[in-house]
């Protein structure tokens, strides 16, 4: 393993023509104090984590200084906000230092909250400890559930005052990807009228990420393709679990379709269809359940770009498709969560009414899959029980769910159940990041303690597994943590 200064490193981004970035030096943090470290991200990079508490270390990390085998930039991007196209976008408060090459992947490191850059907007460019937390923990649960994700290799916390509502601690975030290009990326290049750049882009996309697709007759349409097929994956991905996101503008949608731009994010606690989790949201444009349809406009809006390069018959076409790839991808999952073992669309109208049933009865989401492979047990079931809202609901609910399973062929026995518990578990985690959880990490680090912050990632690391040790970070929120507000700035 390596210290950063010993990393592979490169820059192809900086063989694109210059309008889509801007080379900027991060302004440093003072007093930087690595507040954790992501083990696992740092493996990626071929980086031994430790070695990230090291004074030089810490000043690359905190933005005091550049390796000479980094270039950083900024790159400019524009994008559709709350459904309104801004054209004076870009990354205000991040630069791209370099790329790492480890083992044939190749890997971005970007640094979040490094100061002012052209497309700053009047902004002061810098990341708060709260944001940089969240964001941390965030991506580093996705990625421990199996959803595609950017990664965060490490938090920096400081002394440096920045001004949100009230005066906090500047932090920077050291996020690690496949690629920081966006939806976004394109919209610059198509609607600035640049057909040229954007076919640039588009093949520069394609050598990096989809080799196999350089000599085929429709490469773009491939692309774009391939582009639909991942993020109607990652939507189904993301409404299994339960996660929201919260501001799905096409500037914070990655080409790869990995979660991307960590804001006021939240996992679902009491079922809630219709949950909004950004405070800013006031017409409930990305609530919960309208995410994969956002997804489909975003995509048409990338559609809408690509017009210059692929005829719009062909693109259409592939958008249609991704009703069909997202339930299929989504049923199949909650099949699993439900222990069934048919076709997914056997079961499809089963799973709705479950959904129904769930948010009738104000049931936590986490807390109802976890237990449900237990649930012929009698303290479990009379557990789930008294939790509901409407326990008439529940109790047909249940009986269908038994008739369900004998026609599913499953049998109910001991051993069938043994089986179904493991396989169960496998895709129900006992572990969330709540945004109380995150709260409580967050003050705690806010007054210079960052062990609740370590625990919590450490938690979280292995979400599927019982933890006994953990257990009380599976319970049940406390009424003050449901309704937490989150906002941009978060």
């Amino acid at each position: 393993m390596n210290t950063l200064p010993e990393l592979n490193y490169v820059q192809p981004f900086l063989a694109l023509p210059k309008p889509l970035y801007s080379q900027v030096m991060p302004q440093g943090l003072s007093n930087p104090r690595l507040v954790i470290g992501s083990a696992s991200t740092a493996g990626l990079l071929g980086l031994d984590v430790n070695t990230l508490e090291q004074a030089d270390s810490l000043q690359l990390i905190s933005g005091q200084g550049v390796l000479n085998t980094w270039q950083p930039i900024a790159m400019k991007y524009t994008g559709h906000q709350f459904g309104q196209y801004n054209p004076q976008l870009g990354d205000g408060r991040g630069l791209l230092l370099a790329q790492v090459q480890h083992r044939g992947s190749v890997w971005d490191m970007h640094l979040k909250g490094a100061g002012s850059t052209p497309y700053s907007r009047q902004g002061d460019g810098r990341a708060v400890l709260r944001s940089s937390i969240r964001e941390f923990l965030g991506s580093e649960a996705l990625a421990a559930l199996g959803i595609p994700t950017t990664r965060a290799l490490c938090v920096v916390d400081s002394d440096t005052p920045v001004y949100r509502e009230q005066a906090e601690s500047g932090a920077m975030l050291m996020r690690v990807s496949a690629s920081h290009i966006r939806f976004g990326h394109f919209e610059f290049c198509s609607f600035g009228k640049q057909p040229q750049l954007l076919q640039t882009l588009c093949d520069f996309v394609i050598e990096q990420h989809y080799p196999q697709l350089i000599e085929h007759e429709h490469k773009y349409l491939e692309f774009y393709k391939h582009t639909v097929h991942k993020t109607a994956s990652l939507m189904a991905q993301w409404q299994s679990i339960g996660f929201a996101h919260g501001v799905m503008n096409t500037d914070n949608m990655s080409i790869l379709g990995e979660t991307f731009d960590f804001g006021p994010f939240a996992f679902l606690d009491d079922y809630e269809a219709g949950f909004i989790c950004n405070h800013s949201d006031y017409q409930g444009r990305y609530a919960f359940n309208r995410q994969p349809n956002i997804a489909r406009w975003n995509l048409s809006v990338l559609a809408q770009a690509l017009l210059p390069l692929i005829d719009k018959e062909q693109l259409v076409e592939q958008l249609e498709g991704f009703d069909e790839v997202f339930a299929a991808h989504y049923f199949a999952i909650m099949n699993n969560k439900f222990g069934l073992l048919a076709p997914h669309d056997v079961h499809q109208p089963f799973i709705e009414q479950s959904l129904v049933m769930l948010e009738t009865c104000k049931l936590d989401y986490c807390v109802f899959f976890r237990q449900l492979s237990d649930i012929h047990e009698p303290q479990v079931h009379t557990y789930i029980r008294n939790l509901c809202l409407d326990i008439r609901a529940f109790d047909d609910w249940y009986e269908q769910y038994q008739q369900t399973l004998r026609r599913d062929g499953q049998a109910d026995h001991e051993q069938a159940r043994a089986s179904r518990k493991q396989r169960m578990n496998l895709v129900n985690p006992k572990y969330i990041l709540r945004n109380y959880l995150a709260q409580n990490a967050i003050a705690a680090a806010q007054q210079g303690d960052y062990s609740l912050v370590q625990t919590l990632h450490k938690v979280l690391l292995n979400p599927f597994d019982e933890q006994p040790e953990f257990s009380e970070y599976a319970n049940l929120p406390p009424d003050w943590g449901k309704k937490l507000e989150i906002s941009c700035s978060s």
